[in-house]
């Protein structure tokens, strides 16, 4: 049966402080957002966007700096039943013209400086281009401003489409991810209780929110502790370490733990105050585990995610943190690690990890046969990461069978950045990697075969023009050139063999 309080946004709502002039947003320039404006704020956003011609199911997307304005613009159209599109703000046109012909927003809601840019995508399907920049500035704010703060939040059902994220495939084409009202709520409810989360909680929040772990695992957990967090527009150390004495929650990902490590001022005095550091989006050494154990007196909690499921395993609050473990699966969330032949593995042997729960998504959007390729027969998740129990139960991840790299939290598939480098002049063929790299867990890495290794291509000209195609984090932090690409007897390049031969390239 269809109602309000299947909509996640009324589960934020019901656990809201009894006094909504209490403080959720806090930002480094001091300015306070309270719980009153959040609801008003909202409000005014669905309504005015409802005025529009916007309907309940209808696709918006996003690609603007971070701010708080952007989080009340995606609690809006939760409120209002609207699928929200997150994009990450590094992309491309050549990207964001995949995403849009895929997705086919109705509107979306851009930066003033690419308002151009986006307006010349416009069609029968996608209508509306609204802007909004940092200090409250754009046409969505400015003309939604004078709409009356009055909305009744959308009837939703536990499988209505409340997110669409685009997560890379090994062809090449992203895949979005179709993330439910149901899914949200059992993922946030799960952590909320996982983690302990209090409503005297304060979270410094230094993520981007275009992605699960600063949108989703971030700002959920605050909503539904009815909790303060301290809002910063990006990741930088030094103000981290400033602002962590009037915080008691920290979410990061490895790159972020690394990068506080080389911060002078970092230290047991600034963080005493804290309660919790949680690392997740990649895998955290076991080195950085243990140093910053050592500098801070606090034990990183670390956790296991993706895209299509939200959160599946976390290191316990109360108990064992055991360094290069993912933990255990969260309450309600089935977790089996499988051989080829789809039997369970013994502990400590290796397999592919699979999950099941009301945390996994509904599937691919308008991609049923990819959706159906991706499940097993008895309704289990394949995750595609390699993994292992250790005699404890905890599960530690040690490698995946999709060739993806994560690199400072951002997912890149190799695929992508392959077919534009092998349409380069000069270029023969290429097999991009990961390799371990301190500061960005992995470091994308090209390996290239040139037409001729004596005059092979600039390596900064190949950048460059990866760059104007991609995000800046999927391009190659270096380029190889070697005479020919290794290969098993079926013709496969053997990346195993690169990964080792490359091993120390970033030491």
């Amino acid at each position: 049966m269809s109602t309000k309080h299947n909509n996640i946004y009324s589960i934020f709502q019901d656990r809201f402080p009894e006094d909504t002039s209490a403080t959720f947003i806090e930002t480094a320039d001091g300015a306070e957002y309270s719980y009153a404006y959040l609801e008003q704020e909202t409000s005014r956003i669905a309504r005015f966007l409802t005025s529009q011609g916007i309907k309940k199911g209808d696709r918006i997307a996003v690609q603007v700096e971070k701010s708080p304005h952007v989080l009340f613009l995606y609690l809006a159209c939760l409120r209002a039943g609207f699928v929200y599109l997150p994009l990450n703000t590094a992309y491309t046109k050549s990207e964001l013209s995949y995403f849009l012909e895929n997705a086919e927003p109705v509107l979306v809601v851009c930066k003033t400086e690419t308002e151009e840019l986006f307006s010349d995508f416009k069609n029968k399907t996608l209508k509306h281009v609204f802007t909004l920049d940092l200090n409250e500035h754009g046409s969505l704010i400015e003309q939604s401003r004078s709409t009356a703060a009055e909305f009744e939040t959308a009837a939703c059902n536990t499988d209505d489409i409340a997110v669409i994220l685009y997560t890379s495939g090994t062809t090449g084409r992203p895949k979005g991810a179709m993330i439910t009202h149901g899914n949200l709520a059992a993922n946030s409810l799960a952590l909320q209780k996982a983690w302990g989360w209090q409503q005297s909680d304060v979270l410094l929040h230094a993520l981007p929110i275009f992605h699960i772990h600063g949108l989703f695992v971030a700002c959920h957990n605050v909503l539904l502790g009815g909790s303060k967090m301290l809002f910063l527009e990006k990741f930088d150390s030094k103000t981290v370490t400033q602002l962590l004495p009037k915080a008691t929650v920290f979410m990061g990902v490895p790159t972020f733990y690394t990068r506080l490590l080389d911060e002078p001022s970092f230290d047991r005095t600034c963080s005493q105050n804290m309660r919790l550091f949680i690392s997740g989006s990649a895998p955290l050494l076991e080195q950085t585990f243990e140093d910053f154990q050592q500098r801070s007196s606090h034990t990183i909690l670390e956790r296991y995610g993706m895209t299509e499921t939200g959160m599946n395993t976390s290191n316990p609050l109360k108990g064992d943190r055991i360094a290069g473990t993912v933990g255990l699966p969260l309450p309600g969330v089935e977790a089996r690690i499988v051989d080829e032949n789809n039997q369970a593995v013994k502990n400590n042997s290796v397999g592919v990890l699979q999950v099941k729960g009301d945390n996994v998504f509904k599937g691919y959007w308008r991609m049923p046969e990819k959706t159906a390729e991706e499940f097993t027969d008895d309704h289990f998740f394949i995750t595609g990461d390699m993994a292992q129990y250790n005699e404890q139960g905890y599960i530690s991840i040690v490698g995946r069978n999709k060739d993806m790299v994560i690199t400072g939290g951002y997912n890149v598939y190799p695929k992508e950045v392959e077919l534009l480098l092998d349409e380069t002049e000069g270029v023969k063929e290429s097999a991009v990697i990961g390799l371990s790299h301190k500061d960005f867990g992995e470091a994308v890495t090209a390996i290239v075969v040139p037409e001729d290794i004596n005059n092979p291509p600039n390596v900064d000209g190949l950048k460059k023009s990866l760059k104007e195609q991609l995000a800046s984090y999927k391009t190659p932090k270096k380029i190889i050139f070697i005479e020919k690409l290794p290969r098993n007897t079926m013709g496969k390049v053997q990346k195993n063999i690169l990964r080792e031969t490359y091993s120390d390239l970033y030491k």
